[in-house]
């Protein structure tokens, strides 16, 4: 007779330094766990997951305080019509004829700047000179915003994301976050206000002219939008592109086939969020008393969702814990929509709206990367190790390459 085994908590230092080895003995012998510090039911298997994100009973009224503090109320909490209807004024902006032909230029340009910095040194790391500022430069830049203002925004950024992922509940980093609700809100309304009365061709404008049946975003609607793509779309695509190039090099024969072929960029990046998403944890709370993994959960209460574990589920994936960009199991023409087999941009209703726009980042960032890098590899005693619980990604990844 075998005895279950128990994985480390959450919250404690072995966790934070290999989760993987963990999401093993929950997937095995933890699928549902209740932790008394968070509060919260923690449920790790891929089909309970999938469920949280398609079924209508749980429902996302735990971000009226895990989100609304930091900010303000957003799409993500909404749902009927009025989550139909918003969510209708902010998509067309971040897909087909809108995202390839106004935006692409916008991501090439700013992604070729970083690389300029740096093309000629025969090194890098590509997470602080690269990774770290390019998602969140194409945002500043798509909503029409200063270019002098990318620090500013990062500080934000960092503190919203610090916010969300704040599971111990450390009070300092709770009130770095509301306090980048209102400095943000003291930035962005006067410009919201006066790009209503002089629209342009960039983002905030788009959502400044949208309208859906009649309803309009408010201008604190479009701030708590703002907001929302700075920290979604900041964090994981940050994460994301250096999970890529990590995966990559820690995988030669792999790179090798996507240096010869960048249309296998999009499999790369499709793996890589199963493999080692940005976003390791949602949570849900449903709406009345439901069953879990055989563990009555009663209506309310939150349950984290963790994706980590759920896509490196067996039951769901052949060799969960390799990484291989040819795997049968992950089509790569649905892995960018509700449809996809990972669970990394969730699914159903809340299906995450920038999926695209982080599609085309990474194709474009990681083609014209490999094109600036010939023969790029780690450097000699590269410490590349993830950080991160709520949101994860390597802390740094220093490559050398040939000039160009």
């Amino acid at each position: 007779m075998t005895t279950a085994r128990h994985a480390p908590d959450i919250l404690s230092a072995e966790f934070a330094a290999d989760p993987y080895s963990a999401y093993d003995i929950m997937l095995e012998d933890e699928p549902i766990v209740w932790h008394d510090g968070m509060q919260s039911y923690i449920v790790s298997r891929y089909d309970d997951v999938a469920r949280a994100f398609r079924e209508p009973v749980f429902t996302t009224d735990n971000y009226s305080w895990q989100l609304e503090p930091a900010h303000g109320r957003t799409i993500l909490q909404m749902s009927g019509r009025e989550h139909s209807i918003r969510r209708a004024l902010v998509v067309p902006a971040f897909r087909g004829n809108e995202l390839e032909q106004k935006f692409r230029p916008v991501i090439e340009r700013n992604s070729q700047q970083l690389i300029d910095g740096f093309r000629s040194r025969g090194e890098a790391d590509l997470v602080q000179d690269y990774a770290r500022h390019f998602p969140i430069n194409v945002i500043v830049d798509m909503l029409g915003l200063d270019q002098s203002d990318h620090e500013r925004f990062q500080r934000w950024y960092t503190a919203i994301i610090g916010f969300l992922g704040n599971l111990s509940q450390d009070p300092d980093v709770a009130a770095a976050g509301v306090r980048t609700r209102e400095e943000l809100a003291e930035y962005l309304i006067p410009i919201i206000r006066a790009r209503r009365e002089n629209l342009g061709d960039d983002l905030l404008s788009t959502l400044c002219s949208a309208e859906v049946d009649g309803t309009r975003m408010s201008d604190e609607d479009i701030k708590a939008f703002c907001s929302l793509l700075l920290a979604a779309g900041g964090e994981t695509t940050d994460k994301a592109i250096a999970s890529v190039f990590k995966n990559l090099l820690e995988n030669p024969a792999q790179l090798e086939a996507v240096q010869a072929d960048h249309g296998l960029i999009p499999k790369a990046f499709a793996e890589t969020l199963r493999y080692t998403p940005p976003v390791h944890m949602i949570m849900r709370q449903p709406a009345e008393d439901i069953e879990i993994a055989g563990e009555r959960v009663p209506a309310g209460s939150t349950v984290t969702c963790l994706i980590g574990a759920a896509n490196r589920d067996p039951r769901r994936f052949e060799n969960p814990n390799e990484f291989d960009i040819f795997r049968t199991d992950l089509p790569t023409e649905t892995a960018f929509s509700a449809a996809a087999n990972h669970l990394s941009f969730a699914l159903g209703r809340h299906f995450c709206v920038g999926a695209l726009l982080a599609k085309t980042e990474i194709e474009v960032g990681v083609a014209q990367l490999l094109d600036a890098m010939p023969n790029v590899r780690l450097a000699d005693n590269a410490d590349t190790h993830e950080a991160g619980v709520f949101t994860r990604g390597p802390s740094a990844l220093p490559v050398r390459f040939s000039p160009s």
